[in-house]
């Protein structure tokens, strides 16, 4: 039985190996209006896709959330390269949302938020009394 285990482990090995430094990236996300003036407190998610980040054989991370500095930035931390979804949200501005594929070591991405649009409506006003 002992032998049985000691031969299926090295079979596990691949399934539970951790990310190799290689395997991962880090983000910046630089944030700023549609004047080119950075946006603070915007909540930034940072989503990759189908993989987590293993610590002692347990999954703890398929995203990240916070929120940009008074410089409108975000340093996110390692995560793994490939497929990743930014969504950055901000009162009083458009949803930013954009999947990009990441294969460097470090990378910056620039997000610009607009304002929202205006809104207009085919119905007259009600006339009041």
């Amino acid at each position: 039985m002992l032998l049985l285990l000691f031969l299926a482990v090295p079979m596990l090995a691949p399934l539970t190996a951790p990310l190799m430094a290689k395997d991962l990236t880090k983000l910046k996300i630089v944030i700023t209006n549609d004047n080119g003036k950075p946006v603070e407190r915007a909540n930034v998610r940072v989503v990759f896709g189908g993989r987590s980040i293993v610590k002692l054989g347990r999954n703890v991370r398929t995203s990240w959330e916070m929120r940009s500095t008074q410089e409108g930035i975000a340093d996110i931390p390692e995560m793994p390269k490939g497929k990743i979804l930014v969504q950055v949200t901000a009162k009083g501005y458009q949803t930013f949302g954009k999947t990009i594929e990441v294969t460097e070591d470090e990378r910056t991405i620039e997000v610009t938020l607009n304002p929202p649009q205006r809104q207009y409506s085919s119905h007259e006003p009600e006339k009041s009394n």
